[in-house]
């Protein structure tokens, strides 16, 4: 699904990712750990093509097609969707608007409010996207944009970010249901998800973890074992790892 090879990413003068490495298998979902500034977040703009993060060295893969030029738009209709940690306001659209234009770009009609209701974004509906949201309206009006996407890679930057416990589990379970994890026999939704705290492996079991530190990935393995090690030892134990 996903094939990052050498990739190096710079934001203005100053190289942050000198080197990443990364597969992702059709049906697998990823996360991504690491300390604060270590590059997680801007590996996810890379992948999606946002501007000013410029590509100076690499290449990025999705689904055997070399997208490391495309623009976003492009990486977008590939079926490459995004959640980001700090949302935008967007004035005089509501996120019922917005949620209709994604819906007719694939040709339904009906999925609006079953899916708001799914994530309990009812009552957001017919707010302006962003404005006043709380953390936990802001991830779970995220969240609900992907799933009336669909995309077949979606990338979701600190689901947990300013959420409380009872928002937690409805970000698990949306994550579950957008990257088919009840659905064993036909899941072909892949993703990767940057996560600090660890809690959404709780409700979300992932195939695998990744260590980013110093602008490379030091270290990899089963997720909750990685999380299990940093907590005891610190991420400075990850880079002597030799998983």
């Amino acid at each position: 699904m996903l094939y990052i090879e050498q990739l190096k990413v710079a934001v203005g003068d100053t190289l942050i990712l000198d080197g990443v490495n990364l597969e992702i298998q059709e049906g697998e979902v990823h996360v991504l750990l690491g300390p604060n500034g270590a590059g997680k977040t801007t590996l996810l703009m890379a992948i999606m093509g946002m501007p000013g993060y410029r590509i100076v060295g690499g290449r990025i893969f999705f689904q055997g097609k070399d997208i490391t030029n495309l623009d976003v738009e492009e990486r977008a209709r590939m079926g490459i969707g995004m959640a980001f940690q700090k949302v935008p306001t967007i004035s005089g659209i509501t996120l019922r608007t917005l949620g209709r234009l994604v819906l007719e770009k694939r040709g339904l009609t009906d999925a609006l409010e079953e899916t708001a209701s799914r994530v309990n974004c009812l009552y957001l509906l017919d707010r302006e996207v962003g404005k006043g949201f709380s953390g936990g309206e802001m991830k779970r009006a995220e969240l609900f944009q992907l799933l009336l996407q669909r995309p077949l890679f979606s990338m979701v930057d600190e689901p947990e970010s300013g959420v409380d416990l009872d928002s937690i589990a409805l970000v698990g379970q949306a994550l579950r249901e957008l990257f088919e994890r009840d659905q064993v026999r036909t899941k072909k939704r892949s993703g990767l998800i940057i996560t600090h705290t660890g809690y959404i492996l709780e409700y979300l079991n992932a195939d695998r973890g990744h260590v980013l530190m110093n602008g490379r990935i030091v270290c990899s393995g089963n997720p909750r074992d990685l999380f299990a090690d940093i907590r005891e030892r610190g991420y400075q134990e990850c880079a002597r790892c030799e998983r």
